[in-house]
């Protein structure tokens, strides 16, 4: 919630700030200039660099890799884009950071990490329920009956069905 109120109540009031200050020095047509001549170099390097990464993450599929890295450039790559078309120098500042790649594939590795730290730390919890019961997202919650009881139609975890080995016709290796 923080984040949110300094993105859209401060960071505005601050890129006005900073845009008068860079006006008075450079005067006002320069800093529109400015502005402008940033989004349309921002656009490139954003364009330029989401073909690429695109590119990469084609070759990985094709490989049947997980493109992880590439989506999460991907992803900001388009933060980048909204930045650097939105008026204002820090904006712009972040923008290029997220864009160009040395900066960007730097930012990425430390979000990715972030990101599978959360996932691992949040997931260790998922399986708890108040009072210390097991919590099972397969379960029908609306089921009263326990399977096992008497009156029970649920065979536990018996499943029956058919299966038919696929592996040794499959030329991409997919199933290995």
């Amino acid at each position: 919630m923080r984040f949110l109120f300094i993105l859209f109540a401060i960071l505005p009031i601050v890129e006005i700030a900073l845009l008068v200050q860079v006006g008075g020095i450079i005067g006002g047509w320069n800093t529109i200039g400015l502005v402008i001549l940033t989004a349309f170099i921002g656009a490139y390097f954003v364009k330029r660099e989401g073909i690429a990464t695109l590119q990469t993450a084609q070759a990985k599929m094709q490989r049947n890799e997980l493109p992880g890295k590439e989506m999460v450039e991907g992803l900001m790559l388009v933060v980048a884009g909204i930045l650097l078309v939105t008026p204002g120098l820090i904006t712009d500042v972040l923008g290029f950071m997220f864009a160009l790649p040395g900066s960007r594939h730097l930012i990425a590795s430390q979000l990715s990490k972030h990101m599978k730290l959360r996932v691992v730390t949040q997931a260790g919890g998922f399986n708890q329920q108040a009072g210390g019961a097991q919590y099972n997202p397969f379960e029908n919650p609306f089921n009263q009956q326990q399977s096992g009881q008497p009156g029970s139609s649920d065979n536990g975890d018996v499943f029956e069905g058919e299966f038919s080995d696929k592996t040794q016709n499959d030329p991409d290796k997919r199933l290995k």
